[in-house]
């Protein structure tokens, strides 16, 4: 956790109640910069005292470790900031199960969670504990009929000839074969022509059939 202060009148039921930001991204070409301003608002607008930053890059799959959401759990069990500001719950967490998990638990500690994208967060009692399953889930299903439409993408492109990927490294074979016949091997010969030797296996390969 980034920015982490102490100091005095910041504990839990003072004056001051202090404030900790989660964000995450999917995939490591994408930026948390379109989440901060409305969570600063947030933090804002409800005079809270920013504490710390969690930020996720690239976080994956399902199973893909998140270090930042492993640090601010551990936190929040220290006692270390009153109220979780997050942009939705999909860039909360990635499963039903795993969202309504995490933010019981933050409502067990005693920590408020208040979210840009659903303020409905705000509501007590088991009808909160309710909408956050219902929500959760809705959003889970959108992120599998997203990576359907994907994977349904890239199969209507192979079908038609379309080649996905990154484009194979042309290599002077010629070459490859000159330096491994004057005693290198394969894999200093991959060095030598500066490509990977996986590359350089599969051009092989293919000359071979």
């Amino acid at each position: 956790m980034r920015g982490l202060n102490g100091g005095a009148n910041n504990g839990r039921g003072g004056a001051v109640r202090r404030a900790a930001v989660y964000l995450r991204v999917s995939t490591g070409g994408q930026s948390a910069a379109n989440q901060r301003p409305e969570v600063a608002a947030i933090v804002s607008t409800r005079g809270l005292v920013l504490v710390g930053e969690y930020i996720e890059t690239a976080s994956g799959g399902p199973t893909a470790a998140r270090p930042e959401f492993g640090r601010l759990m551990a936190d929040a069990r220290a006692a270390r900031f009153d109220v979780l500001v997050i942009w939705a719950l999909d860039r909360f967490g990635r499963s039903m199960v795993g969202n309504l998990g995490a933010v019981l638990e933050l409502d067990r500690l005693g920590v408020e969670v208040v979210s840009v994208r659903e303020s409905w967060l705000d509501t007590g009692g088991p009808v909160r504990a309710l909408l956050l399953a219902i929500f959760s889930w809705v959003a889970e299903q959108e992120r599998e009929r997203l990576g359907e439409r994907t994977r349904a993408g890239l199969e209507r492109a192979r079908s038609n000839g379309v080649k996905l990927g990154r484009p194979e490294r042309r290599i002077d074979l010629r070459a490859a074969v000159r330096l491994h016949a004057g005693g290198l091997s394969w894999a200093r010969v991959a060095r030598q022509l500066k490509v990977p030797s996986t590359t350089l296996a599969r051009a092989l390969e293919r000359v071979k059939k």
